[in-house]
């Protein structure tokens, strides 16, 4: 990786999503890619968001729990 290439991260946030930082490409099912516009997105791990990939929050109102 050059110095000038961002480095890629993800985070798990407890009981919420994924933080994904840097410098990434997102794909659906069929391999195409799924539209973002910021360099940081969330991505869902409760299964409930309406903007999947993407999380909304939903995982606040169904009492997701999974920590890791």
């Amino acid at each position: 990786m050059s110095a000038s290439e961002p480095e890629t991260s993800i985070v798990v946030c407890p009981r919420g999503p994924l933080l994904v930082r840097g410098d990434f490409e997102i794909l659906d099912a069929a391999g195409q890619p799924v539209p973002r516009t910021r360099g940081t997105v969330a991505l869902c791990r409760c299964g409930a968001s309406a903007i999947k990939p993407y999380c909304d929050g939903s995982h606040k109102l169904n009492g997701f729990e999974k920590n890791s």
